[in-house]
Protein backbone atom coordinates (compact mmCIF):
# COMPACT_ATOMS: atom_id res chain seq x y z
CA UNK A 1 0.00 0.00 0.00
CA UNK A 2 1.41 3.17 -0.57
CA UNK A 3 2.39 5.95 1.68
CA UNK A 4 -1.01 8.69 2.65
CA UNK A 5 0.57 12.08 0.80
CA UNK A 6 -0.83 15.24 2.60
CA UNK A 7 -1.11 18.30 1.35
CA UNK A 8 -2.53 21.78 3.22
CA UNK A 9 -5.34 23.89 1.54
CA UNK A 10 -4.51 27.85 0.90
CA UNK A 11 -6.79 30.54 2.06
CA UNK A 12 -8.12 30.69 -1.77
CA UNK A 13 -9.29 27.04 -1.25
CA UNK A 14 -5.64 26.00 -3.43
CA UNK A 15 -3.48 23.13 -2.72
CA UNK A 16 -0.28 21.47 -4.30
CA UNK A 17 -0.95 17.99 -5.39
CA UNK A 18 2.45 15.74 -4.23
CA UNK A 19 5.08 15.09 -7.22
CA UNK A 20 4.64 11.28 -6.04
CA UNK A 21 1.35 11.78 -7.29
CA UNK A 22 1.85 14.03 -10.59
CA UNK A 23 4.00 11.23 -11.15
CA UNK A 24 1.53 8.57 -10.79
CA UNK A 25 -0.76 10.64 -12.73
CA UNK A 26 1.44 11.46 -15.04
CA UNK A 27 -0.07 15.37 -14.42
CA UNK A 28 2.03 18.22 -16.09
CA UNK A 29 1.23 21.91 -15.45
CA UNK A 30 -2.01 22.91 -17.75
CA UNK A 31 -3.65 19.14 -16.88
CA UNK A 32 -7.06 18.96 -15.40
CA UNK A 33 -8.04 16.89 -12.57
CA UNK A 34 -11.14 15.43 -11.89
CA UNK A 35 -12.42 14.94 -8.21
CA UNK A 36 -14.76 12.13 -6.83
CA UNK A 37 -16.65 12.10 -3.48
CA UNK A 38 -18.18 8.70 -2.28
CA UNK A 39 -18.91 7.59 1.23
CA UNK A 40 -16.86 10.40 3.18
CA UNK A 41 -13.46 10.11 0.53
CA UNK A 42 -12.21 11.97 -2.38
CA UNK A 43 -10.74 10.17 -5.21
CA UNK A 44 -8.76 12.49 -8.08
CA UNK A 45 -7.58 11.13 -11.74
CA UNK A 46 -6.35 12.48 -14.26
CA UNK A 47 -9.29 14.00 -16.56
CA UNK A 48 -9.21 13.71 -20.51
CA UNK A 49 -8.63 16.55 -22.41
CA UNK A 50 -11.58 18.26 -23.70
CA UNK A 51 -11.68 19.36 -27.58
CA UNK A 52 -13.24 23.02 -26.96
CA UNK A 53 -13.92 23.51 -30.70
CA UNK A 54 -15.69 20.47 -31.01
CA UNK A 55 -18.08 20.58 -27.62
CA UNK A 56 -18.73 24.81 -28.46
CA UNK A 57 -19.86 23.30 -31.95
CA UNK A 58 -21.46 20.31 -30.45
CA UNK A 59 -23.28 22.89 -28.21
CA UNK A 60 -24.86 25.18 -31.14
CA UNK A 61 -26.91 21.61 -32.33
CA UNK A 62 -28.31 21.68 -28.70
CA UNK A 63 -29.82 24.66 -28.49
CA UNK A 64 -33.27 22.89 -29.32
CA UNK A 65 -33.78 21.73 -26.45
CA UNK A 66 -33.35 24.81 -24.15
CA UNK A 67 -37.48 25.76 -24.82
CA UNK A 68 -39.52 24.92 -22.18
CA UNK A 69 -42.14 23.62 -24.59
CA UNK A 70 -40.14 20.93 -25.13
CA UNK A 71 -39.63 19.87 -21.27
CA UNK A 72 -41.41 16.43 -21.70
CA UNK A 73 -41.34 16.16 -17.79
Amino acid sequence: MDPIRISTISSKGQTTVPVAIRRSLDLHPGDAIAYQVEGGKVSICKAAKIDLAWAKALEQTLTEWQDEEDDDL
